[in-house]
Order: structure tokens, then C-alpha cells, then sequence
């Protein structure tokens, strides 16, 4: 919540209640530590508390929220009077106010500092929040829970900053706040011929996560994958405009969704018939952000999607964990070639014989490949004469929304 959010809360607080239900509490504790004999953490941490006691007063100076300061040992804990609202609301503002503050003191401090002390200043500075129902901000054991609960969100380097990222891909996928945007396959054997799209997540929400990979590494560090994948594999069908009859829609499918337990395929077919789509349409381009643990689960998962009339690519061959057992294991129709092989390959011997060797070995498969990353016309020639069928990059399209004029 933005601070000007805050203080009319303050403002409205006192005149329509005397007392709060909640207490709120900003944990702050600068973690300094040095085997350097010429260091002082005493001085260190004498220096701090004088900087903090300087600026929590300086920006809670008339603050109506604001109830006062506590230090406990070298931990400081700044005490708010939040009034009443829901609690996951609550601690979202003080967790924008703590992190804004914790960023800032952070750094003011260390150039405060002299150049004998800054070396010796290793540590980061923890923090961390709590909001705490309460009938009597004086009871005692209300204050002790809401200390105990502060320090332990702020244990670890970046706790309010993972929290609030927790919070803004929790509400992302809330208020479904991502698009796609499509990017054109064309054949290489039917000159300018559009074959199919490759559907993009993208999202506004640049502050936490600058692009759609760091959107999608924080989801399945957090255990968010499945819904940010069915979002996104909804926004695709959504946002596409009915294909020409063999056109195809390409779109990204993370290999852990389908080891999932409570993966359950089938849902898309509803959604696709909505629009008119049909399954031959669909390709499932298989991605793999990390190595598949249980081929056998993947498998099963593409089987019913396989009886379906659905499609399977393997995604940035030659890339990060693809390798050749997902391609003997998975069997798909299509191999996409990844930028890394593709860049250049008309200047590097080495990188023509991986890609010759991985097209004997999709000739023997019965699989067509794809060649990603197109930017320059001497790569366009070099795949076409090596005789790849398909191929896709900012040379031939830039990804966009789907029109009709894409057609």
C-alpha cells in the first residue's frame, strides 16, 4: 500500500477508533559479524542504533499510526497501530512500508559509514513484519506473539522481498493479469506460408518479474506451477483468433505439470471447443525447466492428449536440460531447434553437424523440426538448405497479439 494510502488510514483510525484490533511490527536487526581484528561490532552496531533512532523518527514523526520504537538487544521493533481490516490486506501494507524503509536505511547507512567501519559491515540488514489481532495493544502477550512472529518472517536475507513477490504472483494469478501475444512459424517449404503460432505469456507486472522466465522459475519454486500454467494455456486459446484449417497453435507446457499427482488432463478440450478449436489444431510445446524426474508420469499425461488429436514438441533442443532421452522417451512431432545452435550456424562448422545429426535422427523418428532464433537472412538460408522444414524468429515475426491480418 502506497504511503499516502497509509496515512489516511491513520487519519480515518483516529477519529473513528479510539483503540485498534490490530498490532503491527517492523522488525529491523543489522546481522554484523567480522573475524578482522581491527573491526569493532560493538561500534558498528552502536552506529546503527543511533542512525535508526535518527530515521524512525524522522519518517514517523506525526505518522497517526505510528505507537513508538523498541529495542531489544541489538533488535529493533517499530510498533504501528493498524485499524480494523482483513489481515492478508493489512500485512500487504506494512510489508510495502517495511520493505521500502529496509531498502533505503540499508544503504544510507553503509554511506554513512567510514571507510575503516564499511569494511568490516558484512552483514545485510534483516526484516521482517507481523500483524497481530488484538483486543489491548498493551497486553503483553499480544506484543510477545507479534515480536516472535516479526522475527521469524525476518530470519533470512530477502524475507520481505520473497513475500512480497509470493504476494504479487498469488494476485496475478487472482486476477488472471497476464496476455499472449503470438509469434509466426512459417514453412521453409511452401515460401511465406504461415504454419502455425507460437503463444507467449506476458505480464505488466515488471517490478518482481522483469520477463516470463523469472514469472515462471518463482511459480515452481513456490509451488504455483500448475495455476500459472492453466492460466496461461487459457490466455492462449482465449486471445487466439480462429486458425485456418491446418494451422497450428503451439503452446508451452512446463514437463513438471504433468509428474504432478493432481495433474488431471482434459480440461482444455472444453476451452478449445468454446472457440472453436480443435484439437489437431494444438501443438503442446514441452518445456523443461529442470530434468524430468518420472518419464512414466509425462508419458501417460501425453498418451491422453495424443488420442485427444493433440500434437507434442520438445522445446530449445540443445539448450538447457533437453536432451536426447526426452526425445527418445516422449516420442514428439515436432523437435524446436534451439537460438544457441541456431546463432551463426552459417559461420560454425561445429554447430551445422549438431544440427545434421539431430535432423538424421528426427528423419529416422518421423519428426519435423522447428529452427528458433532466426534474426539473420544467412541463418534463414543455412536451415533451409540443410532442409528443415519450419523455422521461427524476429527476422520472420515478431511475437504480437493475434489479428486477423497475421493470416
Amino acid at each position: 500500500m502506497k504511503l499516502r494510502q497509509l496515512r489516511e488510514l491513520g487519519q480515518l483510525s483516529s477519529v473513528e477508533n479510539e483503540s485498534s484490533d490490530y498490532l503491527g511490527i517492523i522488525y529491523l536487526s543489522w546481522q554484523i559479524g567480522s573475524d578482522e581484528p581491527c573491526c569493532s561490532a560493538s561500534s558498528l552496531q552502536e552506529r546503527w542504533r543511533v542512525f535508526a533512532n535518527r530515521e524512525v523518527e524522522a519518517v514517523f514523526k506525526g505518522f497517526l499510526l505510528y505507537e513508538g520504537m523498541q529495542w531489544m538487544r541489538e533488535d529493533l521493533f517499530i510498533q504501528l497501530r493498524i485499524p480494523v481490516g482483513q489481515q492478508s490486506i493489512l500485512e500487504g501494507w506494512l510489508l510495502e512500508l517495511a520493505h521500502k524503509y529496509t531498502t533505503e536505511w540499508e544503504q544510507q547507512f553503509a554511506e554513512e559509514l567510514s571507510d575503516s567501519l564499511i569494511s568490516c559491515l558484512d552483514g545485510k540488514l534483516l526484516g521482517g513484519i507481523a500483524v497481530v489481532a488484538s483486543d489491548s495493544l498493551t497486553d503483553g502477550l499480544t506484543w510477545y506473539e507479534a515480536m516472535k512472529k516479526a522475527i521469524l518472517h525476518g530470519q533470512s536475507a530477502g524475507a520481505m522481498e520473497h513475500s512480497l513477490k509470493r504476494r504479487a504472483i498469488e494476485r496475478l494469478i487472482r486476477e488472471r493479469l497476464i496476455h499472449t501475444v503470438y509469434q509466426p512459424i512459417v514453412s521453409l517449404k511452401r515460401e511465406g506460408e504461415i504454419f502455425g503460432y507460437e503463444a507467449l505469456t506476458r505480464t505488466d507486472e515488471r517490478a518482481w518479474f522483469p520477463g516470463p522466465m523469472e514469472l515462471f522459475l518463482f511459480a515452481d519454486q513456490e509451488g504455483l506451477s500448475y495455476p500459472l500454467d492453466r492460466l496461461a494455456r487459457e490466455k492462449a486459446i482465449e486471445g487466439c483468433k480462429p486458425l485456418k484449417q491446418e494451422q497450428k497453435l503451439f503452446i508451452n507446457m512446463m514437463a513438471q505439470i504433468m509428474e504432478d499427482p493432481s495433474f488431471s488432463p482434459g480440461k482444455t478440450l472444453n476451452l478449445l471447443e468454446q472457440h472453436r478449436i480443435s484439437p489437431h489444431n494444438v501443438v503442446f510445446e514441452i518445456t523443461e525447466r529442470s530434468s524430468i524426474a518420472d518419464f512414466g508420469s509425462v508419458k501417460k499425461a501425453l498418451e491422453h492428449y495424443r488420442s485427444q488429436g493433440y500434437q507434442i514438441a520438445i522445446d530449445d533442443v540443445g539448450a538447457g536440460y533437453s536432451s536426447l532421452q526426452s526425445i527418445v522417451e516422449l516420442r514428439p512431432d515436432y523437435l524446436k531447434i534451439d537460438r544457441s545452435i541456431i546463432q551463426n550456424i552459417h559461420l560454425d562448422e561445429m554447430k551445422e553437424h549438431i544440427l545434421y545429426t539431430l535432423i538424421q535422427l528426427a528423419d529416422k523418428m518421423g519428426i519435423s523440426i522447428i529452427a528458433e532464433g532466426i534474426e539473420l537472412g544467412e541463418e534463414l538460408e543455412k536451415v533451409r538448405e540443410m532442409g528443415i522444414a519450419y523455422a521461427q524468429g524476429y527476422l520472420l515475426g515478431r511475437p504480437a497479439a493475434f489479428v486477423s491480418s497475421m493470416q
